[in-house]
């Protein structure tokens, strides 16, 4: 079988590597010649509007999906119409726009923030008025890792946060006082079989992932695979999907959904029985569901702007290094170590180590 992937970043390379053992193969549409996965698979060079690469592509795959969520609506639409993608459409439709996935989230009953949607400046100045401060102004599209928002303290932040967004359609967002953020990563098959990971604590800095942490046997994991089942069936999804989270002292309220394989599920690698990207791939295959439930203890830290001396790192316990073959440059992700230990002492103080590893080599 042969699979298509639109992008061919890290996700899709991690994808690829958990797909040949399983005798898979991949074919990439993705407009970079230096893609970090082009030397996994066939590499489709060029425009993802491209029509005479999409008509390719959808003839040399008998699947199509995604490693990000911004492609084209239109790109999956067309694709869909001549190949199997997985996940569908809509689920690209909900979550491009964060003011189509906040009303999709209440219509399933799955807790949001306060938001208001604002088109412009007296918009802004009238929903601040509701929701209060503080507040988060994000842009309704193309937002990810911290770009395109901003936080409002006060009144003389509106205009500074208005300016941000340059008059992009948006949405305020009240800020949740959480004590943590999670996230829930599920598979759901075409048989619509859902197997749950085990709840991640994530850590972010700039907006950006530095730290995801499995949380085995959480007393909040209930909670949330009840939220998760309801935007899987909702969305009929098959494929890997991501939940992100607040917990508000015990009552967990929705930030954000991935409809792809997530940052915050790269522990599951070493972590888990069946890493996220393998049954990413089994569920778009039409393949059974590998079991998920976490082995030992174990973390994620990323490594943003620089690599680590892959000799420190890997003399280390119990640690392994993932180098995405990409040159390394501000504020982008280059590389991640998964941690595994027997307790959570010893997992803990390997985060610190790791952690303090990710500082020095962190130009963002």
């Amino acid at each position: 079988m042969k699979i298509g992937i639109l992008g061919a970043g890290q996700l899709a390379r991690m994808i690829a590597l958990a797909g040949y053992p399983l005798g898979l193969q991949f074919v990439f549409l993705d407009p970079s010649a230096e893609a970090c996965a082009n030397s996994l698979g066939q590499h489709l060079h060029g425009a993802y509007d491209d029509p005479r690469l999409l008509a390719e592509l959808a003839d040399l795959a008998d699947v199509v999906t995604y490693e990000f969520e911004n492609v084209p609506a239109d790109v999956a639409d067309f694709l869909a119409s001549h190949t199997q993608v997985h996940p569908a459409p809509k689920a690209l439709a909900v979550a491009q726009d964060r003011l189509i996935e906040k009303a999709f989230f209440r219509d399933i009953n799955i807790p949001t923030a306060p938001y208001a949607p604002v088109n412009n400046f007296a918009d802004l100045e009238s929903a601040i008025n509701t929701i209060g401060y503080p507040a988060i102004l994000k842009s309704c599209t193309m937002g990810y890792d911290g770009k395109g928002q901003s936080l409002i303290k006060s009144v003389d932040d509106l205009a500074v946060a208005w300016e941000v967004l340059a008059g992009a359609p948006a949405v305020l967002e009240g800020f949740v006082p959480f004590n943590r953020e999670v996230s829930i990563i599920a598979a759901r098959n075409v048989a619509g079989d859902i197997e749950f990971y085990p709840l991640s604590k994530n850590t972010h800095r700039g907006g950006i992932l530095r730290i995801a942490k499995c949380l085995d046997s959480d007393a909040l994991q209930t909670q949330a695979q009840h939220y998760v089942t309801r935007l899987l069936e909702a969305l009929d999804y098959v494929g890997v999907l991501a939940l992100e989270l607040f917990d508000v002292n015990g009552q967990l309220v929705a930030n954000e959904f991935a409809p792809r394989v997530h940052n915050s599920g790269h522990w599951t690698i070493e972590g888990a029985e069946t890493s996220q990207f393998e049954n990413h791939l089994r569920a778009i295959a039409n393949l059974p569901l590998g079991k998920t439930h976490a082995v030992g203890k174990s973390a994620m830290i990323n490594f943003i702007g620089g690599l680590p001396v892959t000799e420190e790192l890997l003399a280390l316990p119990n640690t392994h290094l993932h180098l995405y073959d990409k040159a390394p440059r501000k504020g982008r992700k280059v590389a991640h170590a998964t941690i595994r230990a027997e307790t959570a002492e010893q997992l803990d103080s390997l985060i610190e180590k790791l952690a303090q590893i990710a500082d020095q080599v962190d130009d963002s």
